[in-house]
């Protein structure tokens, strides 16, 4: 290929600029440069000071297709800014469009290569791409064995994505010609007819084809052999090089709001062997090191409480000698109260860490933390720091999750009432999205598509999507009683209205919220045994056009229940031909029949006092459940879908849950059978089931107890010393916020019981993780909890790029080999910024439990 010389050689070969633009761009890219290569590391990934280059380290998901974190990626200083270097069909892909399978990955330290090869299945089309570091960057060249196919002629791409919010406020040039990144998106389109269409995934259509037979497909920003992005950010600076196609650049959320800046070369026809070659070269600052991140609580501490400081360093930096602490004198000045040594922990994935003692800090007030040149944001330290800090997730975020409800808040109305038309049977062996499957019966009456009554009632959207999740819907209910039973939690701030279906946050109606909420998750449930037989896996929308819907869930459908004698988008006022209503997923399993039967159950004693009809309802339909469930299993008939790997355990939650509800021996007994076993199979998942029982059992239990409570704080321990934070990160694409939350939880009902076993400290280690003291950065993971917390996040406000209060995110993703991950600026990562019902919930007992041993001195 034709070598670059230097960038500055092609700027003067090829362009004009406005002259300010000429000297950023050479000032940059020749003054923040030098000379060190990519070299292939231990872990299969290229790296240099300042800069990561993964090549498909990651892989595309076979469920949930593209979720911006496979291919070729960049971390360049310290951020993960580039993803998805791949052959794609598409301009710009949305995350249904078909994703190629890596069929092999050859990494090749001879030559310090790393080769991969990709196959589209439907099309029979293979390639490869080579990447090998060369100058300052990289080459990146395309192969083919046979040529494109027909059909993919002017379609098959080498796709390279950037972050937007990392280019923001930049600039681009293409052969010269200087053009700003837009901050909202602004590119053309066109409409194209339908029969061009790559397919997406199992024949489902993201554009909604209102009465035409068409789709929509993004025209480039600029094109040319030279794309330089952000010259006048050097540490953002890309410069990419085209030895023969041309370089688009595309806006890729004109499709959809969470696509990213796209640059594509598309392969040539006609043509084998090396059919496209790239140079890139990001731009690497001398010298660079990430900044320290000093974790610590958000909400702050407690006079007593144990106060250790986690001080996340790049691998290259060498950790200071001392950090203090500055407390708010009266005088307005903040003063120096404790000077300590700093000591190094050591290296955990790709960071070293430190930790900072403070803990003899006791005086109440408002502080910060310095280390070295770094003080971080104010914190405080007072008695009673944690009895408010679960109030947003129970005043706003779960009144805004509500379905079937209108919810207001002051000025703002948060979404009408959705899903009255509420809900069609599935069809039967469908392959939906999202993991829901029909089989090939209903195990209903209902034939497909026939209409099931009495469903629009109840029930949470999952999360940041509108669908209901009946297990999501067991687990908070679960929680949920457990909050009321151990805590009595008697807030009210939210006005609920059953009758009317209305909601108005900030607005006491003289009922405990948490008994509301416990009533609304109940309703859908007893409403799906009345109505459907059964529980289900879920209530959906049919269509992945529906299903991206963002804003007011009241406009996901048109709340008109479906009539098969009217056209579609015609309507006689009551029904409507328009094929939108949410779809009932209705294989029976003996595993949902188990876990619903157990939140009915503990539900029935929450609800007695408050809504006793329903309590009594409940404690039927649990029984009943109990019964058909356990004669599901003497059929043979095997759970299904993702919940099933689940199943284990489910009949003994059930049991145990009846057992309280009834005082029935026959419960106790089916408890007391299963519940050893579980444990010995798996200690961690069935612990707090056993602690639950502990108050209704015999001292005999209780000992018997007592040797596992030891064995699981040892096994716990062991695995939490492999990080500095102490508590069990997920390494995973999910995050680990909920698993964290779950171990503090369990932590409590030891100390409750066992507390010559655990200390009270660890419970208080959890929710100091969940609110700032975790790797990446220290934001609360609780949105609007804590002096800084999340900025934005996956909820239905996510285009806005803001957040709900009180949303639990998942937290940190792991992408592979060592990057751990939270992005504050892109709330479209699900693995990372979803909220979920169950997490809040979980969130709102540890909140209730942490104020509850503050509240007990000693």
């Amino acid at each position: 290929m034709r070598k670059l010389t230097s960038i500055s050689t092609v700027i003067f070969n090829r362009i004009s600029l406005k002259k300010v633009i000429i000297f950023l761009c050479l000032f940059n890219l020749a003054n923040n440069s030098f000379s060190q290569n990519l070299l292939l590391n231990e872990k299969e990934y290229f790296e240099t000071l300042g800069l990561n280059i993964w090549v498909f380290n990651n892989e595309y998901n076979g469920m949930f297709f593209d979720e911006k974190a496979a291919g070729i990626e960049f971390i360049h200083h310290g951020v993960r800014t580039v993803t998805g270097g791949a052959i794609r069909l598409q301009n710009t892909p949305e995350q249904w469009d078909l994703i190629p399978k890596m069929i092999s990955r050859k990494v090749n330290r001879a030559i310090n290569s790393i080769e991969v090869t990709l196959r589209y299945e439907d099309f029979d089309f293979d390639s490869k791409i080579i990447v090998t570091p060369q100058g300052k960057g990289f080459v990146i060249n395309v192969m083919l064995d046979k040529p494109v196919p027909k059909q993919l002629e002017g379609r098959a791409g080498f796709n390279l994505e950037f972050l937007p919010t990392s280019y923001f406020e930049s600039n681009y040039l293409v052969d010269g010609k200087a053009g700003t990144f837009p901050r909202y998106p602004s590119g053309n389109t066109q409409v194209w007819p339908s029969s061009q269409k790559i397919p997406q995934f199992a024949g489902h259509n993201t554009f909604d084809d209102r009465g035409k037979n068409e789709f929509i497909v993004a025209l480039p920003l600029e094109s040319g052999k030279n794309l330089i992005l952000a010259p006048e950010n050097p540490e953002r600076t890309v410069n990419i090089y085209s030895e023969d196609q041309d370089v688009m650049l595309f806006d890729g959320r004109n499709l959809g709001q969470n696509g990213w800046f796209i640059a594509r070369s598309i392969l040539p026809a006609n043509k084998k062997g090396k059919v496209l070659t790239w140079y890139v070269e990001p731009n690497v600052i001398p010298s660079w090191t990430r900044e320290p991140i000093i974790g610590f609580s958000q909400v702050g501490y407690m006079p007593s409480q144990k106060k250790v400081a986690v001080i996340e360093l790049d691998i290259n930096d060498k950790a200071l000698g001392s950090a203090s602490v500055f407390k708010l004198g009266d005088d307005g000045k903040f003063i120096e109260k404790l000077k300590a040594d700093v000591k190094v922990w050591g290296n955990y994935l790709r960071y070293s860490y430190a930790k900072f003692d403070f803990s003899t800090v006791k005086e109440k007030g408002l502080y910060y933390i310095q280390y070295g040149d770094q003080k971080t944001n104010t914190f405080q330290i007072e008695d009673d720091i944690y009895s408010k800090t679960w109030h947003p997730t129970m005043d706003v975020w779960f009144p805004v999750q509500m379905d079937h409800m209108e919810v207001n808040e002051a000025y703002r109305v948060w979404h009408g009432k959705p899903f009255l038309d509420d809900c069609l049977q599935a069809p039967l062996n469908h392959d939906h999205f999202d993991g829901y499957k029909q089989g090939p019966t209903t195990d209903t009456k209902y034939k497909p598509l026939e209409r099931i009554p009495g469903m629009a009632v109840g029930g949470w959207f999952d999360a940041g999507d509108f669908d209901i999740q009946t297990f999501s819907h067991v687990s908070v209910i679960n929680s949920f009683v457990e909050s009321w039973e151990a805590f009595k939690v008697n807030r009210d701030e939210t006005y609920i209205d059953q009758k009317t279906q209305f909601v108005d946050i900030h607005r006491p109606d003289g009922q405990p919220d948490l008994l509301q909420q416990i009533e609304h998750g109940v309703l859908n449930l007893v409403a799906q045994v009345e109505n459907i037989g059964h529980p289900v896996r879920g209530i959906v929308v049919p269509n992945l056009h529906q299903y991206h819907h963002l804003g007011d869930a009241s406009t996901e459908t048109d709340n008109l229940p479906y009539n098969a004698s009217l056209k579609p988008y015609e309507s006689n006022g009551g029904s409507s031909g328009t094929l939108d209503d949410r779809w009932a997923f209705t294989n029976r399993s003996s595993f949902l029949d188990y876990r619903t039967a157990g939140a009915l159950a503990a539900a029935s004693r929450a609800l007695k006092g408050y809504n006793d009809k329903l309590s009594v309802k409940c404690l039927f339909i649990a029984e009943k459940l109990m019964r058909e469930a356990t004669a599901l299993e003497k059929e043979g008939k095997p759970d299904e879908g993702p919940m099933s790997k689940r199943g284990r355990g489910s009949d003994m939650i059930a049991m145990l849950q009846l057992y309280l509800s009834t005082n029935n021996e026959q419960y106790k007994m089916g408890f007391l059978d299963k519940i050893w076993k579980l444990l010995d199979e798996n200690l961690e998942v069935n612990i707090n089931s056993a602690l639950l029982a502990l108050p209704s059992m015999n001292d005999q239990y209780r000992i018997k107890l007592r040797a596992y409570v030891l064995n699981y704080k040892s096994k716990t321990d062991m695995e939490n010393t492999a990080n500095p934070y102490n508590v069990p990160i997920a390494l995973r694409g999910w995050g680990g916020s909920s698993q964290v939350i779950n171990w503090a939880i369990s932590n409590y009902y030891i100390h409750k019981s066992y507390p010559d076993i655990m200390d009270k400290e660890y419970v208080y280690q959890g929710l100091n993780y969940i609110f700032g003291c975790h790797p990446y950065s220290n934001l609360s993971f609780v949105n609007a909890v804590g002096n800084r917390s999340k900025k934005v996040a996956y909820g239905c406000n996510r285009a806005d790029f803001t957040t709900i209060a009180g949303g639990v995110v998942p937290g940190l993703i792991f992408l592979k080999p060592d990057y751990l991950e939270n992005k504050d600026d892109w709330p479209f990562f699900w693995g990372e910024n979803e909220c979920i019902i169950d997490g809040g919930a979980w969130y709102i007992f540890l909140a209730n439990a942490a104020n509850d041993l503050a509240q007990k001195k000693g």
